[in-house]
């Protein structure tokens, strides 16, 4: 089972992560940010992954480093999980509407930290979530994930459908590059015969 758990402890935040490539979808969330709650809800459930965040941050100041950590955590915590690589499909891609919104999720496993992030939101704030965050969770995920991301807001006028659509593809698209190839079995996707 590829699995692992983190945990990340600074003065500005507390986190804890399980987080299982193989599972079911399920979720256990606690952050303190119910609209980070649900998007990771997407991730989990789109991307067939259990994920367990535990996190307490300096929420009286703003969300800025719960959100960023998070990313930093579950993005270590998903390194940790895919191990070798071996056998998986490595890329992963997908577009998801919802309603109005449509949004394109395209990733790699590659080895290499890399964000492409072109979403540009129809307000600052999803109720009381800074929309800038977004970005920031996405960035602390893929330098301690090590993956390749471009995120493509194709169209959206509502700032949680803009939101929620990426975080729908990108949980698919995790979900599709994790996947284990039968015909790849055992081997390295990659030409240089490392990732």
């Amino acid at each position: 089972m590829r699995s692992a758990e983190v945990s990340r402890n600074t003065l500005e935040t507390q986190i804890f992560v399980h987080i299982n490539l193989d599972g079911t979808g399920v979720s256990k969330l606690s952050t303190g940010l119910g609209f980070l709650d649900h998007m990771i809800d997407q991730i989990a459930r789109h991307g067939m992954i259990d994920i367990t965040v535990e996190a307490k941050g300096d929420l009286h100041i703003d969300a800025h480093h719960t959100v960023e950590d998070i990313g930093i955590t579950l993005g270590q915590a998903f390194a940790k999980a895919i191990g070798d690589k071996k056998g998986i499909r490595r890329y992963g891609h997908a577009y998801i509407p919802l309603d109005e919104a449509l949004s394109r999720v395209v990733l790699d496993l590659s080895g290499r930290p890399g964000l492409e992030f072109f979403v540009e939101f129809k307000r600052a704030q999803i109720g009381d979530f800074d929309v800038d965050l977004v970005h920031e969770f996405f960035q602390g995920f893929v330098n301690h994930a090590f993956v390749t991301l471009h995120v493509d807001n194709l169209r959206g006028e509502n700032a949680h459908h803009q939101a929620e659509t990426v975080f729908k593809a990108f949980g698919r698209a995790l979900r599709m590059a994790i996947e284990v190839d039968q015909r790849m079995l055992g081997v390295t996707p990659s030409t240089k015969g490392t990732l």
